[in-house]
């Protein structure tokens, strides 16, 4: 995936920092999405980085930036407040817009959350909002300064303590977030809505997320994130938000139709029991299709390829590692046996016929180079077993239907598509 740097001007004058994330080589962009931070934190948090980067591979490009007297961004952040952060965020779409194309998703990661609903009746393009463990209005942010009130009220002006670092605020701050006491503009977003929230989150809690699904107006959806903090500090939450967020801006941006009109990722009709492998843009990026699912094979670049997918011989030792462990998880269920867990390791090579008399199966000839093909599995049984019961697994795994398909010199008939057979290969 490609980085690139996007800065443009704020209302203001000053000169705001932007990171663009691309899809990688070979993969369209279908859309243009915008990501706003959480209150003091930065374009490279953990969070936005893990987020944007993940959907950047799956085909939409995320802008994120920073705000105004945050991370590389210029200006004073004693001079913000949540209106400059929403015209910070308009300034950053027709950035966008102008360098690639406008925006259709925002989305808003806590305080950043309050800002794009807020931002979204602004943007004609956008079609559709997500918040991230976010505040129903900006006021909510109005205890992390308590102990501030009294100096802010003398002097206009004070110190205080966000996380583990300290920033200077106006009173002025304090001022502007009474203009968004309410969450009657939620009521007015018109775009479709999608909420995450965790039910643990200590800094903004659940309840934020139930006042703006109850604002909201239909479409609107919530996903629980379970046991995630509020930062999701732990990269499978901030994967997961990215995949679920995938699946459900296909509905409302249409990514599936998108993408058809433009002639990319298009999946083809499949058979029940059949798979089909097309061709995709690159040497030898493919697009394989089952009924149900699809992925991408690749070669690496070494090779000439892009490296967005498994090589075939990759996909040949899954297929046979994923058989393997099914087998053996089976056979442990159906004899009570106490397996915890099951690891498979697969490795494919060609050696020598001389270098594996002992364990190479005597019948397969060598080919003409002396050499044989053998895939070396290595299995590791994890939980209370005795030796026989491991042996006994290690014996079963021998039974995979696509271990027995594999030795059993399976048949290739090639043909066209409406020819007749060329015979086997």
């Amino acid at each position: 995936m490609a980085r690139i740097k996007l800065s443009f001007e704020n209302t203001d004058g000053h000169t705001l920092a932007g990171l663009l994330e691309t899809p990688p080589v070979g993969v369209e962009t279908l859309r243009y999405a915008l990501f706003a931070h959480c209150f003091t934190c930065g374009k490279d948090i953990a969070a936005a980085s893990r987020i944007s980067r993940a959907l950047a591979a799956r085909g939409i490009g995320v802008l994120r930036f920073d705000f105004t007297g945050l991370g590389n961004s210029d200006g004073d952040f004693a001079n913000t407040n949540f209106t400059s952060n929403v015209q910070d965020l308009v300034a950053a779409a027709r950035a966008l817009e102008r360098e690639h194309a406008a925006p259709v998703l925002l989305i808003g990661h806590s305080l950043g959350g309050a800002a794009v609903l807020a931002a979204a009746p602004q943007l004609p393009s956008v079609e559709a909002v997500v918040t991230i463990a976010s505040p129903a209005t900006p006021a909510h942010v109005q205890h992390l300064f308590s102990g501030a009130r009294d100096e802010l009220e003398r002097t206009g002006e004070a110190e205080v303590r966000v996380g583990h670092r300290h920033f200077r605020i106006k009173r002025q701050f304090l001022d502007d977030l009474a203009d968004y006491a309410d969450a009657e503009h939620i009521k007015r977003l018109k775009r479709a809505l999608l909420i995450f929230h965790s039910p643990v989150d200590e800094i903004v809690p659940i309840e934020e997320a139930a006042k703006i699904y109850r604002a909201a107006k239909h479409p609107k959806s919530f996903i629980s994130l379970c046991n995630a903090d509020h930062l999701l500090t732990n990269r499978d939450d901030a994967e997961y938000v990215a995949e679920t967020l995938v699946a459900w801006a296909s509905r409302y941006l249409g990514l599936r139709h998108h993408a058809e009109e433009a002639g990319i990722g298009t999946a083809p009709d499949v058979g029940p029991g059949e798979v089909v492998v097309t061709e995709r843009e690159g040497r030898f990026l493919r697009g394989l299709y089952s009924e149900r699912h699809q992925l991408l094979a690749d070669e690496p670049a070494s090779a000439g390829g892009t490296d967005l997918g498994p090589t075939p011989y990759d996909l040949l030792l899954m297929a046979l590692g994923a058989c393997t462990s099914m087998t053996i998880r089976l056979y442990a269920e159906h004899k009570g046996l106490a397996l915890d867990d099951v690891e498979v390791r697969l490795r494919h090579e060609r050696v020598h016929v001389d270098d594996c008399e002992a364990d190479c199966d005597e019948t397969r000839g060598a080919g003409d180079d002396g050499r044989i093909e053998r895939i070396e599995r290595r299995i590791e049984l994890t939980g209370d077993l005795t030796d026989a019961e491991r042996a006994r697994l290690l014996e079963i795994a021998d039974r995979c239907p696509v271990h027995r398909t594999l030795q059993g010199r399976p048949e290739v008939v090639s043909r066209g598509k409406d020819g007749p057979d060329q015979g086997p290969a």
